[in-house]
């Protein structure tokens, strides 16, 4: 083999050391145009590769093709690999131990939740970015919203009061000299908060349960308990009312495409009925949504279907109505379709 001679890259037996193949490896692999995720290294690591790149100046076919062999031939000999350290480990159990024994590891060994943690701060929606961007300061938030994706940071900066979405935005043109160690720790502390935050029983919030539970109550139910909780707490009666999604609700909360999908989701049978039973005026608005929104022919067959149906109890209209909402929330869950979210009153 034919070795380079450059001092600092040659074993005692004159053969290549190992930073020195890997640095042919990553410049062949550069070459070849392979997006080599370089930044995931440690730090020292890229710094001994880039000097290692630098102090090479040229090798020839044979040697280029003995390392790249070298290389190939150690891939191929891995049969397993393991994270590296604690904090790989638990990176890589996350969601299959008990999410409070990761938490006493994290804390007990100092092992970070992920060397990048705005990856982590990405993943959140954009009610918890919320919390986040209320709790700190402008200046932090303004970190925040410039390391979200677009969508995601203006989907942030609607939830936030005006005059705070303001102040926020207008800190981030004071961003620009803020330098990567700044921000690296900002991730870092943002991420140790949520590592802090105790563990919860329930994966939704009160609003969010009692709103799904009464979504599929019967009307005088619903109503009942609604009355009894403005008369204990009517903040938490009106978080729970705008939870609740009621066949009365699909004009406003329903894309009119999205009315298809829900035909071809739900029994035929159980729209008659849930269409037919409909009695107040915005139950029979949910009817003309429905009808109109689907094609001329479907929505005649359902009309004569109607004509043709006996009379209904409300519990079997309720029932019905229950299937199409249920068959709504599934699709929801799926992303299949959206629901517009309702604008309150100035």
């Amino acid at each position: 083999m034919s070795l380079p001679s450059v001092s600092g890259v040659l074993t005692s037996d004159g053969s290549l050391n190992r930073p020195a193949k890997a640095a042919i490896v990553v410049q062949f692999l550069l070459r070849e145009g392979v997006d080599v995720p370089l930044h995931k290294l440690p730090i020292p690591v890229q710094e001994q590769l880039a000097l290692q790149l630098g102090s090479l100046k040229m090798v020839d076919r044979e040697t280029l093709l003995n390392v790249v062999e070298e290389f190939a031939n150690e891939l191929d000999g891995v049969g397993l690999r393991f994270p590296s350290g604690i904090a790989g480990a638990l990176n890589q159990l996350e969601g299959k131990i008990s999410p409070s024994l990761a938490r006493r590891l994290r804390r007990e060994t100092g092992a970070p939740r992920s060397t990048d943690p705005w990856q982590r701060i990405e993943a959140l929606d954009a009610d918890k970015l919320r919390t986040i961007a209320m709790a700190e300061s402008i200046e932090v938030a303004a970190v925040l919203i410039s390391k979200l994706n677009v969508d995601k940071a203006a989907a942030l900066l609607g939830k936030l009061p005006g005059e705070r979405a303001r102040r926020i935005t207008f800190s981030v043109s004071m961003t620009e000299n803020v330098t990567p160690e700044a921000v690296a720790r900002i991730g870092h502390s943002i991420v140790t908060q949520l590592d802090e935050e105790p563990e919860r029983a329930f994966a939704t919030t009160p609003v969010e349960r009692v709103g799904a539970i009464l979504n599929y109550s019967a009307t005088n139910t619903r109503e009942d308990v609604l009355t009894g909780l403005d008369e204990a707490d009517a903040g938490f009666a009106e978080a729970v009312r705008k939870a609740i999604f009621t066949f009365a609700d699909i004009p406003e909360r329903l894309e009119p495409l999205d009315i298809p999908k829900l035909a071809r989701d739900v029994d035929q049978a159980d729209i008659v009925v849930a269409m037919s039973g409909a009695t107040d005026g915005d139950e029979q608005k949910s009817v003309e949504f429905i009808l109109s929104n689907m094609s001329k022919r479907m929505a005649q067959t359902l009309r004569d279907e109607m004509n043709d149906q006996p009379s209904l109890s409300r519990k079997e209209t309720e029932a019905a109505q229950s299937t199409v909402i249920s068959a709504i929330r599934d699709l929801i869950a799926t992303g299949e379709i959206k629901l517009r979210v309702v604008e309150e009153d100035d």
